[in-house]
């Protein structure tokens, strides 16, 4: 959670740079979406769908077979999949670049199209190097070691924010292709010398008659159909924002990266710890520690991600105001990515509950329950899309209808587990759920009393222009209040957050 909060705040000084050197539309309209393409694809055959298919069975076989040596064999059979997969793929997707682009993106004029082929072209070759950091990342996370690969994004914010300051100037938005090609590089290259002490070999193998590598794509085949689901229906809302009124995809691109902050501090990190010691619980038959495992993780999720929807829904313009407006980048432009986090925010809980539940199912092995969700979440996202984007909420009603399909995708996660395992109970939920409601009511309040203050001294809207120090204080001043009152709301009804997640993250050392 650390590295990741540390990553979260490069996040944002990567995207402050990028929005005040090209602004929030026209090129970095198209910047953001392209950038978009490689980053679904990550979604696809990296850190998602095949980790997700590969740390179950790594984990097991390090059970099985204490030597090590199937571990290592799957490893390096992994390696060779991927590079005899993506290679001839990424090189025809660099030649047919236009046609993809054409086909997933509508920008109205016809240059911007032009720009995104260009982008594309050397963009998408971090679907590679990230692809094969996922793979080092997996086998780093499944010996339970997670700092590392925690401290990897880092590199990848690093080597974009040091790219676009240098060589914008010359290089205009083709700046930020050098720095994810390097970022991908570097992400890959920081987490090879942990994994060679662990003893574990990196050259590849194309021999894939192995019955547990076989066991990775069987199981692997049904989460990439799950995730492209999700994959497809990101790109139709991106190609929706592109159509829409000019600063749309950046709107969307901004508001993510507000969104993504707690989202990858509690939720990403919750169910990184959690898969692999579900995973061993499952496989030994354990299901009363795998329910109470899974009960922890509801609880902490919903403890830590309710109040920090509602402080993302209240807090969203002078926060995005302070982070980022300067140079081309406008009140306006924060009116816009303020919105649209506002529309996110509702459905922070869901999605990162969500994403926690599928990967219960396929820690039980079960790969069809989350595909059939997925595809029930995406029919409703895309049809609430269609019909809200045509509305006055316009760009807005992108994330409305993201939020509604997830929470409904939720409930359905959570009543078939409820039947499949009979040790798990909703109610082990309830109370959480209702002391995060409770909770982020209060620090609500807190915010439009501060605000009540602020008005009389005629600082009604001082978010309006843009970062500074002032700014800065005013912000603390209104989020500062919100954070203490969900901490004592929570003290006084006996739950300490910082032991809770420490509880979280000690149950897969102590196992």
């Amino acid at each position: 959670m650390g590295s990741t909060f540390v990553s979260r705040l490069l996040g944002f000084l990567r995207i402050a740079i990028i929005g005040a050197v090209f602004g929030a539309s026209g090129n970095a309209d198209v910047l953001n979406l392209v950038f978009n393409i490689p980053n679904n694809l990550r979604k696809l055959l990296a850190e998602g769908a095949l980790s997700s298919a590969f740390l179950p069975v790594l984990t097991r076989s390090h059970v099985e077979d204490p030597s090590g040596d199937r571990s290592r064999r799957i490893v390096r059979q992994l390696i060779g999949f991927q590079l005899l997969i993506l290679v001839p793929s990424l090189i025809l997707a660099s030649i047919y670049a236009q046609p993809i682009v054409n086909t997933i993106l509508a920008f109205p004029e016809a240059e911007r199209q032009l720009l995104a082929a260009r982008l594309l072209r050397f963009m998408i070759h971090y679907v590679l190097l990230i692809s094969l950091a996922a793979v080092l990342m997996g086998t780093l996370n499944s010996h339970q070691r997670f700092l590392v690969p925690a401290l990897a994004p880092l590199l990848f914010s690093a080597a974009v924010i040091g790219s676009v300051l240098l060589l914008h100037q010359h290089m205009g938005v083709f700046s930020m292709v050098v720095g994810v090609l390097l970022g991908g590089f570097g992400q890959l290259l920081i987490q090879i010398p942990a994994v060679l002490k662990l003893g574990y070999g990196l050259a590849p193998t194309l021999r894939f008659r192995d019955p547990h590598f076989r066991r990775i794509l069987r199981q692997w085949l049904p989460v990439l159909s799950t995730a492209s689901i999700f994959a497809v229906d990101q790109q139709i809302s991106l190609f929706f924002a592109s159509g829409l009124a000019d600063g749309s995809g950046s709107a969307m691109t901004n508001a993510l990266v507000f969104w993504q902050l707690p989202f990858g501090i509690f939720g990403v990190s919750i169910v990184t710890v959690l898969f692999p010691l579900m995973s061993r619980q499952a496989a030994g038959g354990d299901f009363h520690a795998f329910s109470r495992t899974v009960a922890a993780g509801l609880r902490a999720l919903a403890l830590l991600l309710i109040p920090a929807g509602v402080g993302l829904a209240v807090l969203g313009r002078p926060l995005i105001a302070v982070a980022l407006q300067r140079g081309a980048f406008s009140a306006d432009a924060t009116i816009r990515a303020a919105n649209v986090l506002l529309g996110y925010s509702m459905g922070l809980f869901s999605v990162g509950a969500y994403t926690f539940l599928q990967r219960v199912y396929y820690a039980l092995d079960d790969y069809r329950i989350p595909l059939r969700i997925a595809l029930v979440t995406m029919v409703l996202d895309v049809g609430l899309s269609l019909w809200l984007k045509e509305t006055p909420l316009g760009v807005v009603g992108l994330s409305v209808a993201n939020s509604t399909a997830f929470t409904v995708g939720l409930v359905l996660f959570l009543l078939v587990l409820n039947r499949r395992v009979r040790e798990f109970r909703l109610h082990f939920l309830g109370g959480a759920l209702l002391r995060g409601i409770l909770a982020s009511t209060a620090a609500a309040a807190s915010v439009f009393l501060v605000r009540i203050m602020l008005d009389h001294f005629g600082l009604r809207s001082w978010w309006v222009g843009g970062s500074g120090f002032v700014p800065l204080l005013l912000l603390l001043l209104e989020a500062l209040p919100p954070a203490l009152i969900v901490l004592l709301v929570y003290r006084f009804m006996g739950i300490d957050i910082i032991r809770l997640v420490r509880r979280n993250a000690s149950s897969v050392v102590e196992e």
